[in-house]
């Protein structure tokens, strides 16, 4: 709950209110009726039925140990009285005869999550019939619905609130995608151009030639971790990973670049591949050989060097498959299961400068094609399968055609 003003606020905000204290003081025939806010050392006026002169307003305030609700506050129980000049237990307190009333009904006011908001009231200077199941169930049953009220409104002051952050949150991420996309990327464009064009100048030395290729590769690399936290980013505002152009041409050309590609980077390994395309699909070329590329690296990375690295691609009866193997220690199942979560690494020193994007890039870019990359581990092997449907002969697929937009 929040201040003192904001709970009388929402008391005042609930329309059933002056109905449920008219009833109250109808059905008893008692003049006052309250709804309190009840502390341990206060006890507020947050709603006044007053046809007795009692003297009360919203946001009077009186000392909750001069208040039965106060003792109610700390038992749970609910109290009425008939007339307390004859009642064995009030006849001689001291509340009754500071206030001058004989008759007296009040039940707490418990939120869901247990807690006492208050009390539910009322008074009155002439006896009256009040101990009984019936009036003692209606008062029960308005505080609970006065309860239920206080609760939605809280909630829905929560959503509110909750709605204003992630409306900041999606601010920042716009703020963040800018930066990257712009404020990083000129100046490390510029600094590519320089180093390219000293490198292309013929006029270094060994040693400072290499120092330029070790920086091209720096910002080769410095290129790949922003795009990859421009994916992480979009994937998680829900645009997921934006296709540019699809094509229908036959992705076995993508593939084998990308394979000679890796071959290139780890001389030494076996890389096996077998590609049996019946079937063409739609697809991105630049984002299918990331994905692609993606999972080549991680499977170099943690595969044993002895053991070569099996790449199967097919399509047909309307399914494309790209498959890509290893032998390597088996996953542990709970790892497994979050294996396509972003900044997910293994323990391979070698890959410990990475994000741990590679995976979840893979995955969303699987997702934006339709498809969808599975993994399975165990001790012969560990397995990641990328399928999405084909949509016929690669036959019809000869001419080139314009690139469309993904809608």
């Amino acid at each position: 709950m929040g201040t003192i003003s904001d709970d009388i606020a929402v008391i005042q905000r609930i329309s059933a209110v002056p109905t449920i204290l008219d009833v109250v003081c109808r059905t008893t025939g008692m003049g006052f009726a309250a709804i309190a806010r009840v502390t341990e050392e206060r006890w507020i006026a947050c709603s006044v039925l007053d046809n007795i002169h009692f003297g009360l307003r919203p946001g009077d305030e009186l000392k909750a140990e001069t208040t039965i609700c106060h003792e109610i506050r700390k038992t749970g129980k609910p109290v009425a009285v008939d007339q307390v000049a004859t009642d064995a237990v009030y006849a001689k307190h001291p509340v009754p005869r500071q206030y001058g009333f004989q008759s007296y009904v009040s039940v707490p006011i418990v939120l869901p999550n247990g807690e006492m908001f208050g009390t539910l009231c009322a008074i009155d200077a002439n006896p009256a019939h009040v101990n009984t199941p019936e009036v003692l169930g209606m008062f029960i049953l308005f505080a609970e619905l006065i309860a239920f009220h206080i609760d939605a409104e809280e909630r829905l002051a929560q959503s509110a609130s909750l709605l204003l952050s992630e409306r900041d949150l999606a601010k920042l991420r716009e703020q963040f995608i800018g930066v990257l996309g712009h404020d990083l990327r000129t100046p490390l464009g510029a600094l590519a151009m320089g180093a390219q064009s000293l490198e292309e100048g013929g006029t270094l030395g060994a040693e400072d030639a290499g120092i330029v290729a070790m920086m091209l590769r720096s910002v080769a690399r410095m290129s790949e971790l922003i795009e990859d936290s421009l994916d992480l980013t979009r994937g998680q505002l829900g645009g997921g990973v934006t296709l540019e152009t699809q094509s229908e041409l036959s992705v076995e050309p993508v593939l084998r670049q990308a394979l000679a590609e890796m071959r290139v980077v780890w001389p030494g390994r076996a890389i096996e591949g077998r590609f049996d395309l019946q079937e063409r699909i739609e697809y991105d070329r630049r984002r299918m050989a990331q994905l692609f590329t993606n999972l080549l690296s991680n499977a170099m990375i943690y595969g044993h060097a002895d053991e070569p690295v099996r790449v199967v691609a097919q399509s047909r009866d309307g399914k494309f498959e790209l498959s890509i193997a290893n032998a390597a220690d088996p996953i542990p199942p709970e790892r497994l299961q979050r294996l396509f979560e972003p900044f997910q690494r293994g323990d391979t020193d070698i890959y410990r400068q990475g994000l741990g994007l590679g995976l979840y890039i893979a995955s969303e870019i699987a997702k934006s094609h339709g498809g969808q990359l599975t993994a399975t581990s165990d001790e012969k092997e560990t397995r990641f399968t990328f399928s999405m449907p084909s949509i016929g002969s690669t036959s019809r697929a000869s001419e080139p055609k314009s690139p469309r937009l993904q809608k």
